[in-house]
């Protein structure tokens, strides 16, 4: 490709707007162009390495007998309410009425859509199980779109369905798919973590997600140091590294005044106490409501003093409302008889649940659900009462392994992959239904599997760029050889050589750029932006080095520049470059 024939858009100056790397450089690459908030053209510097992304997918994908198909970006509202998801997505479905007032959507994930296909064109379980994929726009309407293509409202996806008789061959295509995922991002270069993972409102139970690690991640991901265990800090489980600070052996119960001290802070000030040796109680709301008159039920949850309430943990803890809802003051006061600052874990009428960190406490200080007051050397049991006891709080850096192996570690990660175990979630509310080996409709099974193409892009810019550019790896990068020469109005020689190599890296397969714009384009800018871009190797024919009869050659990660006789240029990229094609 001649640069002369080619839209180089790149731009010196930073977008005021774009606020993480990936996003910066993007623009400045000439990648992308944002149309509206959230969206944004792919010009073609960028629609090159998004390619080199799906081919990659589609490879790996293709190898595993997943069958590729492309469905509607538009929906019809009525498998939407089939499936019940009509009224439960929120204002992230945008929804649209048609001249014949029909009720549409963009699709930001198409579950509906690949179920009601295979239950028109699949009966029997002689032609299970089944995986189709697509790479496709998706288009959801973000509250607040931000950090370029990382969350936008329009984007390119990989999601893929597969449908089984039964759980075991589920089993066996999500830990396939597992494999694919890893294989995928292998070759992409990533860093990354592959986790246990919230489903969220696409629904089923195994979940995980792959994190590319990296400090503009939006989301924490907990992992071992040395083992295998990881997990979203959602779902992560662990121990404490240090333990609580409470004696041994109960000691003697007393009620101290405590005055106008309600937080965990200002209780250590006044008791010279540590927040591990003290409990606090949350209320929230729970499911049921059986108490008298309008008042909710309430649910009591029990922290060490220096733990966080997980809230993605809570919400799923039987008999506690999800999603999950705190209860007011006004709520506390009236049902408990005292402010939230004096709460403890006393009343045995209502549902109280204790994380681990505060269940194996002794002589304790809590709230003592009077005014003014805190216990002293409380006990379970005693003192003190929980009804059950659930993993609720936020693992934090340094704690053990849920079997308290070695630390943990957190992480920020951005978030590029996800697969389901969904059940029967959308086959069963859809009446997807095949034949089993008696002749009995048996509901299929289905599992979900989705990658973020466009958000791909954006997660190994973060990874890999530097004071320069971007640094693609070679795989990725639009062009792999950019030639430059220098001074070419000047010599017939640059420009003779400069088409002879461009011409041998041609017919070797590689895919080259020949910066062959005029002088009025500095041999300063043509070096800046082959490294801003990106291009992993580059030449530059000058009239200088000719007379030695060499080229000079640099790659886009290294810091020296090598003088290489022109004769011998094609055997020496040979070593360095694979041929594309």
């Amino acid at each position: 490709m001649r640069a002369t024939r080619y839209l180089i858009a790149t731009v010196k100056e930073t977008p005021a707007d774009a606020e993480i790397i990936s996003h910066q450089l993007m623009l400045r690459a000439g990648l992308i162009r944002k149309l509206a908030s959230g969206m944004y053209t792919w010009l073609p510097m960028g629609w090159r390495i998004l390619q080199k992304v799906t081919t990659i997918i589609r490879e790996e994908m293709d190898k595993a007998g997943a069958m590729e198909v492309s469905m509607p970006v538009v929906q019809s509202a009525d498998l939407w309410q089939e499936s019940g998801r009509w009224d439960v997505m929120g204002p992230e479905l945008l929804r649209f009425v048609d001249r014949h007032d029909r009720d549409f959507c963009l699709g930001p994930t198409h579950e509906e859509v690949i179920t009601d296909l295979v239950r028109n064109e699949y009966n029997s379980y002689k032609q299970l199980p089944a995986t189709f994929y697509q790479i496709q726009t998706k288009f959801r309407d973000e509250r607040r779109p931000r950090f370029g293509v990382m969350r936008a409202r329009e984007f390119l996806m990989k999601d893929a369905y597969s449908f089984h008789m039964d759980q075991d061959s589920l089993n066996t295509t999500y830990q396939q798919m597992y494999q694919v995922y890893c294989n995928i991002f292998d070759r992409l270069g990533f860093e990354y973590r592959a986790v246990l993972a919230d489903s969220g409102n696409i629904g089923g139970a195994l979940s995980h997600e792959f994190h590319v690690l990296a400090d503009s991640g939006e989301d924490q991901i907990v992992f071992s140091t040395t083992g295998d265990y990881a997990a979203n800090i959602e779902l992560a489980e662990g121990q404490p590294a240090r333990p609580a600070d409470t004696p041994t052996g109960e000691l003697q119960c007393e009620s101290i005044d405590t005055g106008t001290a309600h937080s965990i802070e200002e209780l250590e000030q006044q008791l010279h106490c540590t927040a591990r040796s003290m409990i606090k109680t949350l209320i929230v709301h729970g499911t049921s409501n059986e108490q008298q008159g309008d008042s909710p039920t309430l649910v009591a949850l029990v922290l060490r003093g220096d733990q966080e309430l997980n809230e993605t943990k809570a919400a799923k803890i039987p008999g506690v409302l999800s999603p999950l809802r705190f209860a007011s003051d006004e709520e506390i006061e009236n049902l408990l008889g005292c402010k939230p600052g004096n709460l403890g874990p006393l009343r045995k009428d209502i549902l109280t649940i204790a994380d681990p960190s505060a269940a194996g406490m002794t002589n304790f200080i809590c709230g003592a659900n009077q005014p003014g007051r805190h216990l002293r050397n409380a006990n379970w049991q005693r003192d003190c009462h929980f009804d059950q006891v659930v993993d609720c709080r936020t693992i934090q850096e340094g704690d053990l392994t849920p079997d308290g192996g070695a630390g943990l570690a957190i992480k920020r990660g951005i978030e590029v992959g996800h697969i389901f175990q969904l059940g029967t979630k959308y086959s069963a509310a859809m009446n997807a239904n095949v034949l089993d080996e008696n002749g009995r409709s048996v509901t299929m099974t289905m599992g979900c599997y989705g990658i973020g193409v466009t958000r791909i892009v954006a997660a190994c810019i973060e990874q890999r760029h530097d004071e320069r550019g971007i640094v693609w790896p070679e795989n990725l990068a639009p062009f792999q050889l950019v030639i430059i020469p220098i001074d070419a109005h000047k010599s017939e020689q640059v420009i003779s050589i400069s088409e002879r190599l461009y011409q041998q890296a041609i017919e070797r397969g590689i895919e080259v750029l020949l910066d062959d714009r005029d002088r009025k384009t500095s041999a300063g800018v043509k070096f800046a932006d082959a490294e801003l871009i990106g291009i992993p190797h580059r030449v530059v024919v000058s009239p200088r080095s000719l007379a030695d009869g060499v080229v000079e050659y640099k790659g886009r990660s290294e810091a020296e520049k090598h003088m290489v006789p022109v004769d011998t240029l094609s055997a020496y990229l040979a070593e360095r470059i694979a041929p594309r094609s």
